[in-house]
């Protein structure tokens, strides 16, 4: 007992975090650090898993409320939507690196003023990638392998989902503004009552209850797009609150600015580099598994859905640590956000093997809840099979997830950005590919492949984390 407390105590206590030649001031005990964490993280946990959560019910009611066909359209949707938002991706990344170094440094006009040139290039790019979403929409969902039986419904779907993209594009700003922050609890409010009104309007809209009409997956698109007006009032309306640390106001300098646009410019780069070859990786995965029918993609959707909800996990831990790690990096002690890094990675890693154990013992009660096992068995079996999949990963995940956080918030995206190039542009698809053809395994070929980039994107990141060059990277 004795060995396994001093083991414990080696592995979590921040004493033990940062080595003593690399420190520049007095270290945090571990109560306060992980209590500072956590202050950060639980918020933009709730907010993630609660988003998560009502996607969930919303393919539950679309998966028995419309049928098989129904979940697959909107699924196909997800990687075509994400590649259109890649370039918003890079540019919150952008944001979040340089608001956080303003605001460990004291800066608080600085990071005002990124906020700004981050709404305005969002309104000039969100319009233009509207309208081509818009135009194209039906060629895109072809090029996906979109099956016959499902194409319309994707481009409806698609289409509607599109109209307000501007709007979503700036919510998404305001809001990793506020978590560069530490300001999470804006962003759940922000974003939990819009999830809420996407529910309360599936719930209506999918099957026609009450006096509304059966709109099926058009309901689904109309929900989800008026859910986004109202995320959009909400995070507008907390920076235009005259408390607000990030408050914005029509007196306020407009234009462009040389310096802030080379910083943000020179990050965001190398975060499209990062999106485009993480989402270019997803979308020809997508691909490799729409090949295979139907069937077969409402059973990735199914499994899928717990993926997400595990990822949110992660990415509530990964919001506090880029956080944490750029306000540190600007306060001029590195030191601390190696050691906000390394709570954070420990505190992932246990969350995954938490949700690996539940994803292992209730695989059979979650498929049950998106599908009629009875009506379609080979798809509940199809999915269960892929969910033992995912648990036997899941701690892996959520530690890269916040590794990569961590290099993001010191700005260091070039290397993140060549990790998805390697691991999820190449390793994926190619594996993927291979896995479920020439190998003939099938659908849980293509989840086999998903550990191997995931085991390549820990070791990447980690030993790059692990180096500490990360924490000299300037902006």
């Amino acid at each position: 007992m004795k060995f396994v407390a001093q083991l414990f105590r080696r592995l979590f206590s921040t004493q033990y975090m940062v080595k003593e030649h690399m420190r520049k001031g007095d270290i945090p005990g571990s109560r306060e650090a992980y209590k500072t964490s956590l202050l950060i993280a639980i918020p933009a946990i709730i907010e993630m898993v609660s988003i998560a959560l009502m996607d969930m019910f919303d393919a539950i009611m679309v998966g028995r409320g419309v049928g098989p066909h129904a979940l697959a359209s909107v699924n196909i949707t997800n990687q075509p939507r994400m590649l259109v938002f890649s370039v918003f991706m890079a540019l919150n990344i952008a944001l979040t690196a340089i608001i956080a170094r303003k605001k460990g440094a004291g800066q608080m006009d600085e990071a005002r003023s990124c906020l700004r040139h981050g709404i305005m290039i969002g309104i000039v790019t969100g319009t233009i990638l509207t309208i081509l979403a818009i135009s194209f929409a039906r060629p895109l969902m072809v090029f996906v392998r979109a099956q016959d039986d499902i194409v319309n419904y994707a481009t409806t779907y698609f289409r509607i989902t599109s109209s307000v993209l501007v709007l979503q594009v700036l919510t998404s700003t305001i809001c990793v503004a506020q978590r560069a922050l530490g300001n999470t609890k804006i962003t759940m409010r922000v974003n939990v009552t819009a999830k809420v009104v996407s529910v309360a309007l599936n719930f209506l809209l999918i099957e026609g209850r009450f006096f509304f009409p059966r709109m099926e997956v058009e309901g689904v698109a109309y929900a989800r797009a008026i859910a986004t007006c109202v995320a959009f009032a909400l995070a507008l309306a907390s920076i235009l609150r005259k408390d607000s640390p990030l408050r914005i106001r029509l007196s306020d300098e407009w234009r462009f600015r040389k310096p802030m646009l080379f910083s943000i410019g020179k990050l965001t780069g190398n975060g499209m580099l990062e999106q485009v070859c993480l989402r270019t990786g997803f979308l020809l995965y997508a691909m490799v598994i729409a090949e295979l029918g139907t069937a077969e993609l409402a059973a990735h959707s199914i499994a899928m859905g717990l993926m997400g909800l595990s990822w949110t996990f992660a990415e509530g831990i990964g919001a506090a640590t880029t956080a944490l790690v750029g306000q540190n990096l600007g306060r001029k002690r590195p030191d601390l956000s190696i050691m906000y890094g390394k709570v954070g990675i420990r505190m992932a890693v246990v969350c995954g093997a938490i949700l690996s154990i539940f994803a292992f013992t209730f695989r059979y009660q979650f498929v049950s809840l998106f599908i009629d096992a009875v009506a379609y068995p080979d798809i509940a079996t199809a999915a269960a099979v892929l969910v033992l999949i995912l648990a036997s990963i899941l701690p892996v995940q959520t530690a890269q997830l916040v590794l990569a956080g961590s290099l993001r918030g010191s700005g260091d995206n070039r290397y993140v950005a060549l990790t998805m190039l390697i691991a999820v542009g190449l390793m994926r698809p190619v594996l993927g590919f291979i896995f479920v053809f020439p190998l003939g395994l099938g659908l849980p070929g293509a989840w086999i492949s998903m550990i191997f980039d995931q085991i390549a994107r820990l070791i990447m990141l980690f030993t790059r984390f692990a180096r500490g060059k990360w924490t000299q990277a300037k902006l």
